[in-house]
């Protein structure tokens, strides 16, 4: 009752019309791609015109400080996020092109024939790797494509990489995200808001992962072994993200907790299987070490790349200054009422997507194919992806004229006027939607960050854990951000289906966010002071 006092107290700033045409480009992109169906690249063209007609319009924003947005926009979209979703396809299609994704599929056939175990390891564990290090799209973009190469359906495909990117988001990218939130709420006990995340997500790293073998395989018989791997994975999860985020930061919970995943996996493979042995009729092929090696040299590669230049080691200030190009603009904030800085900087020796490349162009070449014959590859994906350039590049651009116009701002503070003393049940929703306009948990952060730390010190809770559900709800948002979508569509091959996996991935995300805001309001009083 305190807070929602406190709350209405405070003069509410939006008039009904600013708030309903704040969400008119959200709620358009949603018609348009999961009710008419429309293909990605057209309904995010559409949307972002309409966006920046609102702002002209409605929000006072100038022809100038519009377009500078969209250009704005579409170099944030091309660096990182597009140039990482071109390599990571360019290195699975470098695979499929010398031969090797033959044994990689077989490797992963005979360490278990379960398909449940198959998908969990792919997009939990080594998805989760894969976002914890890169973050950006190849925890999507990679598995999702391995799962087809092992014969599963491009929509499954992409429906069960979407949803397994979701929990290990909230520390991807070496931390990235929990870093600039608390930046942007004034935190400086990192580790107490990595622990509030953690303590935030923990029912999900149990929920999800049953989630993944049950989508995989619905049978009754299957039940009881997909919830002890359900209930072994979750347990594993965390309890290492909790004692990584509580001792190191923000760092290593997702490394770690992804690590841990995997063995637990791969341990219950083998005793499964020795269990329930294969059919003798069988075909198994034995490949020496060296074969294996050769197979995984891609990958190895890339991940060996993207450790040693992560924020865990120094070599990333060295390198970083040595060949950096940097876009600048002054952009006008109607929120703030002033020019804003920003800029968009590429690193390029430690660049994600540089990274990649390199990593399947070496890869590649260790492998015996030729280098014109690597880049001809590379030439097909980039003309194969032309629609989700598109794509991405609208949505983004959308994304920076409704920030900049201030409409973002409209839609976070009318939820949290709107929801009074229930706020902290809804502050993960908040974090969802900065997600799914943006595509980032990132941004998502430095969107409502200072509001939920705001909301807290408004209402006497504690800014750390209501920061954190910002977090909390980016990561069930990436589920059905249409920028996530795109990166998957993009590895299956499924351009034009955006609508259809956005319908199905949808029930989940809603369920996401629900169990989040419960977590979130009712944690303190189920915790105490283990989250004091």
């Amino acid at each position: 009752m305190k807070a929602f006092i406190l709350l209405q107290a405070q003069p509410f700033l939006f008039e009904w019309w600013q708030i309903l045409l704040a969400a008119t480009p959200v709620l358009l992109l949603i018609i348009l791609m999961g009710f008419l169906k429309m293909s990605g690249d057209k309904s995010a063209l559409i949307t972002l015109v309409v966006a920046v007609l609102i702002a002209l319009i409605a929000y006072g924003f100038s022809f100038a400080d519009a377009g500078l947005s969209v250009v704005y926009g579409f170099l944030k979209a091309f660096f990182p996020i597009l140039i990482i979703i071109i390599m990571a396809i360019f290195s699975y299609n470098v695979l499929v092109h010398t031969g090797n994704m033959e044994i990689i599929k077989q490797q992963f056939s005979s360490l278990s024939s379960d398909k449940s175990v198959q998908v969990l390891l792919l997009t939990w564990g080594f998805g989760g790797l894969l976002e914890g290090m890169a973050g950006f799209g190849t925890a999507v973009a990679i598995p999702a494509a391995i799962l087809i190469g092992l014969g599963f359906k491009p929509v499954f495909s992409a429906v069960v990489s979407l949803i397994a990117n979701s929990v290990a988001t909230g520390f991807g990218a070496v931390g990235t995200p929990v870093k600039v939130l608390a930046e942007q709420a004034g935190i400086t006990d990192i580790q107490t808001l990595s622990s509030h995340v953690v303590f935030q997500l923990s029912p999900l790293m149990f929920i999800i992962p049953f989630i993944l073998v049950f989508l995989t395989d619905s049978s009754a018989k299957k039940l009881p072994g997909h919830i002890l791997l359900s209930f072994l994975v979750g347990g594993i999860s965390l309890v290492t993200q909790y004692l990584a985020a509580r001792y190191m930061g923000a760092e290593t919970p997702a490394i770690l907790g992804s690590i841990a995943s995997i063995l637990v996996i791969v341990l219950y493979a083998k005793i499964t299987e020795r269990n329930h042995p294969k059919d003798q009729t069988e075909a198994t092929v034995k490949y020496s070490f060296g074969d294996t090696l050769k197979a995984w040299s891609v990958y190895g590669i890339i991940l060996v790349l993207i450790i040693a230049t992560s924020p865990l080691l120094p070599i990333r200030n060295m390198l970083s200054p040595l060949l950096t190009t940097a876009f600048k603009f002054n952009i006008f904030d109607v929120t703030g009422g002033a020019d804003v800085a920003r800029s968009v900087s590429i690193s390029w020796l430690i660049d994600a997507g540089v990274l990649l490349f390199v990593g399947s162009l070496v890869g590649g070449l260790i492998q015996g194919a030729k280098i014109g014959g690597l880049f001809r590859v590379l030439g097909r994906v980039i003309v194969q992806q032309r629609k989700t350039i598109v794509t991405v590049c609208s949505l983004i651009a959308m994304s920076s004229v409704m920030d900049f116009a201030g409409m973002i701002n409209i839609l976070g503070v009318t939820l949290a006027y709107a929801t009074g003393s229930f706020y902290p049940l809804f502050a993960p929703t908040i974090g969802c939607i900065g997600t799914f306009l943006t595509g980032s948990d990132t941004s998502s952060n430095i969107l409502f960050g200072k509001l939920q730390a705001s909301v807290a010190h408004a209402t006497g809770a504690d800014p750390s854990w209501l920061a954190a559900a910002n977090t909390a709800g980016a990561t069930g948002g990436k589920i059905i951000s249409p920028q996530s979508i795109a990166v998957a569509t993009s590895a299956c091959g499924q351009q034009g289906q955006e609508g259809a996996i956005m319908k199905k991935a949808l029930p989940y995300a809603l369920l996401y966010i629900v169990v989040a805001g419960l977590m979130v309001y009712f944690g303190p009083r189920l915790l105490g002071g283990l989250i004091a």
